[in-house]
C-alpha cells in the first residue's frame, strides 16, 4: 500500500531524509518512532502529497508521488501538527465543508457518527476558535476519518489530548485498523506505539535504523532497544 525506496529529502544543503526505505502492506497498522529530527515528520510528509522528495520512489495505493498527488489525495485521511479547520465554521459545518469535498454519501448521518466517535457532539454547534487545542485536534481527526479513507497518516495524533481523549483515538485507531485501513503514525510514546502498532519503525538520521514487529520483543524491552539504536 506504501512504498518508498532510497527515499532523500533535503532542505538546501541539510539532508534530512538520506537513502530511506519503506513498506507497507494493506491493513497494517505501522507506527514511526525516532527522536526529532529524525525526518519523521519529513517522511508523512511527503506521503501525504505536502512535500516532495528530493530523490528516490514513493508509491501510495500503487501512484507514483508527485506525479498522481491528486489521485492519492483522496485515499488518505491525514493528521499533521496544523488542524486544517476553519476556525469561524462551527465542529459541524467544517465537517459538512469537507464531506462534500470527498463527496461523502449520507453526510448528515456519517457527521454525527464522527461527532460521537471524538466525543464533540455536544460542541458540534460551537465555533472552532473556541475549542482549545485538545479539542480542535479531536476535530481534526473526525476530519481525516470522515471520508473513510484508505489510508491514515497521523503525525503525532495526540498531541494536546487529555487523557480521556487520548484513550477515546486509541479506541478508534483500533477500531479503523480492526476494518482494514491502513495507518502509519509518528509517536514520541515508546509504549503507546507498541500497544498500538503491528510494527514498531525507529527511524534514525534519516533511515529506518530497524524494525520490530509485535510479540518479537516484549514491550518493556523497547526503550533500551530505542536507545540503543539512537545513541549509536
Amino acid at each position: 500500500m506504501i512504498e518508498a525506496r532510497r527515499l532523500i529529502k533535503t532542505f538546501g544543503l541539510k539532508p534530512v531524509l538520506r537513502g530511506l526505505d519503506f513498506h507497507v502492506e494493506h491493513g497494517e497498522f505501522v507506527a514511526l518512532v525516532g527522536p526529532n529530527g529524525a525526518g519523521k515528520t519529513t517522511f508523512l510528509r511527503i506521503l501525504a502529497t505536502l512535500s516532495k522528495p528530493s530523490m528516490g520512489e514513493v508509491r501510495v495505493a500503487g501512484y507514483p508521488l508527485p506525479a498522481q498527488a491528486t489521485a492519492v489525495r483522496r485515499r488518505l485521511g491525514v493528521v499533521t501538527h496544523q488542524p486544517l479547520l476553519y476556525g469561524d465554521l462551527t465542529a459541524e459545518e467544517n465537517l459538512r465543508f469537507y464531506g462534500r469535498m470527498y463527496a461523502v454519501l449520507k453526510l448528515k448521518r456519517r457527521i454525527e457518527v464522527v461527532l460521537e466517535m471524538v466525543g464533540l457532539n455536544v460542541r458540534r454547534r460551537d465555533l472552532v476558535r473556541q475549542f482549545s487545542r485538545g479539542m480542535q485536534q479531536r476535530l481534526a481527526i473526525g476530519r481525516a476519518i470522515l471520508h473513510d479513507p484508505e489510508i491514515l497518516l497521523l503525525d503525532e495524533p495526540h498531541t494536546g489530548l487529555d487523557q480521556e481523549a487520548a484513550a477515546m483515538l486509541d479506541t478508534l485507531l483500533r477500531d479503523v485498523a480492526d476494518r482494514g485501513r491502513t495507518v502509519v503514525m509518528t509517536s514520541h510514546d515508546l509504549t503507546r506505539a507498541a500497544d498500538l502498532a503491528e510494527r514498531v519503525d525507529i527511524l534514525h538520521k534519516g533511515k529506518i535504523a530497524t524494525s520490530v514487529r509485535r510479540g518479537e520483543i516484549a514491550p518493556a524491552e523497547l526503550p533500551g532497544l530505542y536507545y540503543s539504536v539512537t545513541h549509536d
